[in-house]
């Protein structure tokens, strides 16, 4: 399917590719690796010709078509989500267009004498329309949709009023209706639900394609790769099988390559030492002088090349608060004509670690408002604890960083009477080297102000955590993280989230939001799902 060779590619000063090769079969469903920066997006472009090769080759057979998701979403407004999600069918829509002008030229009395090359061209175009399920490709957009999360409501709507992260989905949408031969998609499950990623797992696992993709998704990437290539140091490796097959691989070579270095350089250092003990007596001299021709021949070994070890931030222990943290007697919350949930009960205790889950528009959110005192209840009661301090996180809260403000100011400017030393080490558990800490906070990604939003959150942590979607654009290792940190917090949590791994390692508690009703399910995920025998509301 794609062969690449010899491939050279430098972003600026950077060298992202160096000789690289890789060789993708067809079917392959491939997960690429490599830290921020390495190239994973820039190889994307490079296959799909939108950048172009310094030097090397990337072949691949004639007619290959390809689906490229790469988030950016351009223009949408004054169709349906569902239009738009067919306009964005690649070489479908392109037909679709074509058919529809050549059927204006075929009732125009002007062009009856080029009837003839009309009714060729058409029939032509109809036959590749009809190929590529282009008759069927509303339905099927309507399908992909509805498997993303769409109601026919909002699939109905104006696709110009609804928010980045819905019509991410569109584009996502239209991507997959091309069922191209080669499918490239940069962070898909970014702005999706657990119930959509599940649908996207299914997808993929039965595409018929290739598939390369990145993913900040630890359980995704399991799930659906058969392959893993990582980008090292410009090159390109493949390891068969899952994610955490590559990482016990990974691990294992680093292990090699150690205890290998360690046994040259002792066997030099002991070489070295005869050598210097008898190169000036006259007997041994010349025994001396072949052992280190013996050395100076020797293919030395480089230093294993320490890739950057996670720094383990231990949250400090917070105060304890009382056993009553927050408590829900028969609450219900309505917006207009929408009944969020009727008569819900809930009590959380202390020290518990609550994942709030449910679809779309069933509540997650309404409630951590509510907890938090943001948002009254309509009806019944609600009630928190004493002696309790609170921190939220939302994705809006990154907005709230000060743009002008460093990522090291913005943590000294919170913690006036901190060390620095204790502060850099707070953020370097959140990912942040060394050279990340004069950066401005305007300059940040999404997934750097959340984490730096975190680290602050975090480093004089409060003895109450609400935490709306955390790890929304961390990647996998800023994930880790910040499971790391959870690990020793002693407090309370109620929390959102649709990455399984997150929730395995922190739930302890499922509240379970369906059809406006409250389900507690006590234990963590894994007994959520045994129990419950779906691994999110309204999966199948």
């Amino acid at each position: 399917m794609i062969s690449i060779t010899g491939l050279d590619y430098r972003y600026g000063s950077q060298i992202l590719f160096r000789e690289a090769g890789l060789k993708v079969e067809d079917g392959w469903k491939v997960g690429l690796i490599g830290p921020n920066g390495s190239g994973k997006s820039t190889l994307f472009r490079l296959i799909c010709g939108i950048d172009h090769l310094e030097a090397g080759e990337i072949g691949l057979p004639t007619g290959t078509r390809i689906g490229y998701f790469d988030q950016k979403v351009g223009e949408m407004a004054g169709c349906s989500a569902v239009e738009q999600a067919v306009r964005c069918a690649g070489r479908v829509a392109e037909l679709r267009g074509l058919l529809e002008g050549l059927e204006h030229d075929l009732c125009d009395p002007a062009k009856a004498e080029g009837m003839e090359k009309i009714l060729a061209r058409y029939s032509a175009l109809q036959t590749e329309f009809q190929t590529l399920g282009g008759y069927d490709v509303e339905p099927r957009a309507r399908e992909v949709l509805a498997g993303l999360g769409f109601s026919e409501e909002r699939m109905a709507g104006d696709v110009g009023v609804l928010s980045g992260g819905w019509k991410m989905r569109v584009a996502l949408a239209g991507i997959l209706l091309q069922m191209p031969d080669l499918l490239l998609l940069d962070e898909p499950t970014n702005h999706l639900d657990l119930e959509s990623i599940l649908w996207l797992e299914r997808f993929i696992a039965g595409y018929r394609g290739t598939v390369i993709m990145t993913c900040h998704d630890h359980e995704f990437m399991n799930r659906v790769v058969d392959r893993i290539v990582e980008i090292d140091e410009g090159r390109l490796r493949v390891f068969p099988g899952d994610y955490d097959f590559y990482l016990a691989q990974r691990q294992l070579e680093d292990t090699q390559r150690h205890a290998a270095y360690e046994r040259q350089q002792a066997h030099i250092d002991r070489e070295m030492k005869w050598i210097n003990s008898f190169r000036a007596k006259a007997r041994s001299a010349g025994q001396a002088q072949s052992r280190l021709k013996r050395l100076d021949k020797l293919d030395k070994l480089e230093p294993p090349r320490s890739r950057r070890k996670r720094v383990l931030f231990r949250i400090p222990q917070v105060p304890r608060s009382g056993d009553d943290v927050f408590v829900a007697r028969g609450v219900s919350k309505a917006f207009g004509d929408n009944i969020v949930f009727l008569d819900l009960h809930c009590h959380v205790r202390r020290a518990e670690r609550w994942a709030v889950m449910g679809v779309n528009g069933a509540g997650k959110t309404t409630l951590l408002r509510i907890i938090r005192g943001e948002l009254e209840a309509d009806d019944g009661e609600s009630k928190i604890g004493a002696s309790l301090t609170t921190g939220y996180f939302a994705q809006h809260t990154t907005e709230l960083l000060v743009p002008d403000q460093t990522v090291l100011g913005t943590m000294t400017a919170e913690f006036q009477a901190a060390s620095i030393g204790s502060l850099r080490k707070c953020l370097a558990g959140f990912g942040f080297e060394e050279h990340d800490l004069d950066k401005s906070t305007s300059w940040l990604s999404g997934g750097e102000k959340a984490r730096l939003v975190l680290a602050r959150m975090l480093y004089e942590p409060p003895n109450f955590l609400i935490l709306d979607e955390p790890t929304n654009h961390l990647d996998v290792e800023s994930r880790q993280a910040l499971i790391d940190a959870l690990e020793s917090y002693n407090g309370t949590m109620v929390f959102v989230s649709h990455d399984r791994h997150f929730l395995n390692a922190v739930a302890t508690r499922v509240l379970e939001l369906e059809g406006g009703e409250a389900q507690t399910w006590h234990g963590g995920y894994q007994d959520y799902v045994r129990l419950s025998g779906h691994e999110a509301p309204g999966a199948p």
